[in-house]
């Protein structure tokens, strides 16, 4: 039996542990493992090699992906669907292991929708999908963002100065909100509550007339801006696209640093993490989970558990349906944000 896996949308740390989990224990089941190259794309240009021990060897502790990956859709492509499923039939794929976030997995859901046999592994260091606790890539992403943030707290004090922090998460707060905690920061701004600059100015200024002499304040990149309290919400974008043709996200951080030093009075710069947050080797709690995730995966296609995600619940590894998992993003809820509040300041 001849079973495909894909690693689509952005890379994460963790994959190649997903990968080699995944092969490991497909000669249990007697799977054949079949590598498609560039997530989607290698079902649409039939662009494939054989997935072996030897292949997978070495690479638990690797970023990105043996793979390779890309944001195209099939549904998006001409006929990218019927593609897709002549590859399959003409390969003689039993099924197809989709690891990915919410663009890969909605993908997924609707192929599965149409009778492909997928199951689905959730990848995001957004953190973002439903029906799962966590996504393996989440917990390397906060650790290098709290390592930064450390950093940046001993030259802001320094040097008596406010730093912005930018890091990643379009739509969701995950990152900024678990680095930001970690971090020990004075404000910290998600895309789940639009950002009001003057309160923003007002509680840096607060802080400094109590005596403490800088700030650190850590933004998400899809974080909405309120330049007054009547002003209408901004989403801060480059101009551009990026392949999925979404805008891509950037320049919400220097917006932040030049509106507070100028309602504020003081220094202020900004640092912008960007890929360095999703590149490099994973910790080791997400080659654990990545790995535990690829087994169950496979398990999965071996039970015929097709239209599902592995998912982490509490501390055990269950399937759950890819639509639960795709329906809507994971926001981080109020109440959990509220925990990082009783710190600000």
């Amino acid at each position: 039996m001849k079973v495909a896996v894909l690693t689509g949308g952005g890379d994460c740390p963790g994959l190649n542990a997903v990968i080699r989990a995944v092969v490991r224990r497909a000669s249990a089941h007697g799977f054949e493992m079949m590598g498609l190259r560039d997530g989607w794309k290698g079902l649409l240009d039939d662009n494939h090699f054989r997935l072996t021990r030897e292949t997978t060897s070495g690479i638990l502790h690797r970023g990105g992906t043996i793979l390779g990956t890309s944001r195209v859709n099939p549904f998006k492509v001409e006929n990218g669907l019927e593609r897709v499923k002549r590859a399959i039939e003409r390969n003689d794929i039993h099924a197809v292991i989709a690891i990915g976030g919410e663009g890969t997995l909605s993908a997924a859901t609707r192929m599965s929708q149409e009778g492909v046999r997928i199951v689905g592994v959730p990848k995001t260091i957004d953190n973002d999908l439903n029906g799962t606790d966590f996504t393996f890539g989440f917990d390397t992403a906060v650790g290098i963002a709290t390592e930064a943030i450390d950093r940046l707290h001993s030259t802001a004090e320094s040097h008596k100065r406010v730093i912005v922090c930018e890091v990643m998460g379009r739509h969701v707060g995950w990152i900024a909100t678990y680095a930001g905690l970690a971090g020990g920061a004075d404000v910290i701004l998600v895309p789940e509550v639009p950002a009001d600059l003057e309160r923003v100015a007002e509680h840096i200024k607060h802080r400094h007339a109590s005596g403490r002499t800088f700030s650190i304040v850590v933004v998400a990149e899809g974080t909405r801006i309120k330049l007054s309290h009547e002003g209408q919400e901004q989403l801060i974008t480059s101009g551009a696209l990026d392949e999925a043709g979404r805008p891509r996200l950037g320049g919400v951080g220097a917006l932040l640093a030049t509106e507070i030093e100028r309602r504020t009075g003081y220094e202020t710069r900004v640092s912008v993490l960007g890929h360095i947050q999703r590149g490099g080797a994973p910790t080791a709690h997400d080659r654990v989970l990545a790995t535990r995730y690829g087994v169950h995966a496979c398990d999965m296609v071996a039970r015929g558990e097709f239209g599902k995600m592995a998912a982490l619940r509490g501390n055990e590894i269950v399937s759950v349906d890819l639509s639960e998992a795709t329906r809507e993003l994971k926001k981080v809820p109020q109440e959990f944000f509220q925990v990082a509040q009783v710190f600000f300041g």
